[in-house]
């Protein structure tokens, strides 16, 4: 990759005009979240069945103290917090992900850390443990499986240190295959909790909470933040590792902390959400085309956006067959396996050429 994507240049916008981009996804975020809370069976937006109420009603509700109070405050606000948290958080650790695979197809669903994460979080869910540990049992296994995913596909991926595409996507694949017939096994001897099991394979909000959301938001910033830092090294990483080794960045150190700091954000996403794919493909690929490669501006205009993507994502999940909803990832898969596709066949065009 050039010094052109490297300075952003051949983006749509300006490096003047990039700091004023942040801002604004910033400020649609707050917008998008504030009218996914107004929608729902109780609301201004949407279905107005069994209870319709008006936009002052509703912002009385959130501000003040009334009758309704606890519809938003209890159910629909940490929601649709975790939705925002849920894709800040798969959408920085596939920007990562993209940076040390050098290829915009990796992302956490994609190689298998989402199936990975899923697996741990299952496992400690099924045998009691987040009764007896609490809310940090699912994200602790959650993490120990997906790293377990993550170094298998890199290690599989890679020859003598070098990664080749064709081959980590076969490896990511694999893997995730594998970990999908470690559920199905799940499943079998779950009986009567299999329905848990399915939660993670189809990806939902549904059991958002707020002591869900402040554990979640402390990997989520904490990871977002160490990508952030990293952003210069990453950028000198995109330009091949004997260049960034020049250039003062320790390749194998940065790759193997971006794994891990990736690995970390995503099994704390999955542990609460299950397995919603695709997020971390999409956002970073589109958000790059707008901002250009230079991470110090990519990692926070990624992360904004894929907090937007899932806040809607998820509002589309649960109003499109209102009164009941869709699992969040079929809405996300409906997005991104296209997308994929895509991808897929413009790098056959590209090798053609």
């Amino acid at each position: 990759m050039g010094s052109r994507d490297q300075d952003g240049h051949g983006a749509p916008f300006s490096r003047v005009s990039r700091p004023l981009i942040i801002v604004v996804l910033g400020v649609l975020l707050f917008a998008s979240i504030m009218l996914a809370v107004m929608v729902g069976s109780l609301g201004p937006i949407g279905p107005g069945d069994p209870v319709g109420i008006s936009f002052s009603e509703a912002l009385g509700s959130i501000f003040g103290d009334s009758e309704f109070s606890w519809v938003f405050w209890d159910v629909r606000i940490p929601r649709v917090l975790m939705a925002a948290l849920v894709g800040a958080a798969l959408a920085c650790a596939g920007t990562a992900m993209q940076a040390i695979f050098r290829n915009s197809m990796a992302d956490p669903f994609v190689i298998g850390v989402s199936s990975g994460a899923a697996v741990g979080a299952s496992i400690a869910s099924l045998i009691g443990l987040s009764a007896l540990i609490g809310t940090f049992a699912s994200p602790i296994f959650a993490f120990l499986s997906a790293s377990a995913a993550a170094f298998a596909v890199y290690m599989l991926g890679s020859v003598k240190g070098k990664v080749y595409v064709d081959t980590l996507l076969l490896s990511g694949v694999a893997v995730a295959a594998f970990l999908g017939a470690m559920v199905s096994f799940l499943i079998y001897f779950a009986r009567q909790q299999y329905h848990q099991l399915i939660f993670w394979l189809l990806g939902s909000l549904a059991l958002a909470s707020w002591d869900k959301v402040f554990v979640l938001v402390v990997p989520v910033l904490a990871g977002a933040v160490v990508i952030f830092l990293y952003g210069r090294d990453l950028d000198a990483l995109l330009l091949g590792e004997e260049t960034a080794h020049n250039l003062g960045t320790n390749p194998e150190f940065l790759k193997k902390l971006m794994l891990i700091v990736a690995t970390l954000v995503t099994a704390a996403a999955v542990a609460f959400s299950g397995v919603i794919g695709f997020v971390g493909l999409i956002i970073p690929h589109i958000t790059r085309l707008l901002v250009g490669s230079n991470h110090r501006t990519l990692v926070p205009a990624a992360t904004l956006t894929g907090a937007i993507f899932l806040v809607w994502a998820d509002t589309a999940a649960r109003s499109i067959v209102a009164p009941t909803e869709l699992p969040v990832g079929i809405i996300t898969a409906l997005c991104g396996g296209p997308f994929f596709l895509y991808l897929l066949r413009t790098r056959s065009k590209g090798r053609e050429d």
